[in-house]
C-alpha cells in the first residue's frame, strides 16, 4: 500500500469545495477523480466531527458543489459528481487520513502473513512514511506500509 496524494484535479476540486462544505457545517475527507470503464467520477466524501453524515447531509452539500463546479468549470471532460460519508470503516489512505485517526481502532490486510496473522484489528498508535504501529490485545506490530493491502477504520457491528 502506498500512500495517496491529491492529483491536480482532486487538489484544484478541494481548493474550491473545502470552502463550500466548511460553511455547511461538514469536513471533506477525502476527494477522488477516478476512471471507471468509460465513466470518470468525482467523488467527495463528507464527514462531520458532531454527527453521523445520512443521505440528507449529502444533498444539501451536492446542490452547491454542483452549482459551484458548473461555474468554475475546473475539469475539461465530462464526469459523474458524487458526494457521499466517508463511512465507519473508511479507507485511510492520505497522511491526513493517518493523523486524524491516531488512536482509533483500525483493520490492517496484509498482502502476506505476518507472524501467522493476515488481518490485525488494534489501536493506530503511530505511523510514519514507512509504516504503521498498531496495538493489539497482545502486543505492538510495526507493519510497513509495503505489508498492507489496506488500512480502515474498524468498527464493530453487533
Amino acid at each position: 500500500m502506498k500512500l495517496k496524494k491529491f492529483g491536480s484535479t482532486e487538489q484544484r476540486v478541494y481548493g474550491l469545495a473545502a470552502p463550500i462544505v466548511t460553511e455547511l457545517g461538514y469536513l471533506v475527507w477525502d476527494i477522488r477523480f477516478e476512471k471507471e470503464g468509460a465513466s470518470w467520477y468525482l467523488r467527495i466524501f463528507i464527514d462531520s466531527e458532531t454527527k453521523t453524515i445520512s443521505i440528507n447531509d449529502c444533498e444539501k452539500v451536492t446542490g452547491p458543489i454542483s452549482d459551484m463546479l458548473d461555474e468554475e468549470d475546473p475539469i475539461a471532460q465530462s464526469y459523474i459528481l458524487e458526494i457521499s460519508s466517508a463511512g465507519l470503516e473508511r479507507d485511510l489512505i492520505r497522511e491526513s487520513h493517518f493523523d486524524a485517526c491516531l488512536d482509533s481502532v483500525v483493520r490492517a490486510r496484509l498482502i502476506r502473513p505476518m507472524e501467522g496473522l493476515k488481518e490485525v484489528v488494534g489501536t493506530l498508535t503511530a505511523w510514519d512514511k514507512e509504516k504503521v504501529t498498531i496495538r493489539t490485545e497482545s502486543e505492538e506490530m510495526e507493519i510497513p506500509f509495503a505489508a498492507l493491502a489496506f488500512v480502515k477504520l474498524y468498527f464493530e457491528f453487533e
